[in-house]
């Protein structure tokens, strides 16, 4: 039972973080605009980066509430979001928001595992 508490908070930790960074690029927030500036990602399209960290949210909170699959789906998806802005932060030799995108992608590579321990447990 402890196991499956601390994939529950390792899973709800990571769908607060993704809702309050999807906020953010909604809101066009300044720590999000100048780190898509900083990085050479257009703002326009911060809509867009916060329609996919919502999706993975949702889709890691419905895995969590017991919808097959889709919570490790959403994990992987975050996963690779998460690594593909560490590579965009470091093909714009940006050193100082990498920090933040580091510990995203670390918290989504907990959730993917919580998320397949959840799927791995026996039915019942």
């Amino acid at each position: 039972m402890p196991v499956l508490i601390l994939c529950a908070v390792v899973i709800i930790a990571a769908v607060v973080a993704n809702v309050y960074a999807a906020w953010a690029d909604f809101a066009r927030g300044p720590l999000a605009v100048d780190n898509a500036i900083r990085v050479g990602v257009p703002t326009a399209l911060l809509p867009v980066l916060g329609v996919l960290k919502s999706a993975g949210a949702a889709g890691l909170l419905l895995g969590l509430l017991g919808v097959p699959y889709l919570g490790v789906a959403a994990g992987i998806g975050l996963v690779l979001f998460f690594l593909g802005a560490i590579v965009i932060h470091l093909r714009a030799r940006e050193h100082d928001f990498i920090r933040t995108t580091i510990g995203y992608l670390l918290l989504m590579v907990a959730a993917l595992a919580a998320a397949v321990t959840l799927d791995l447990r026996p039915p019942g």
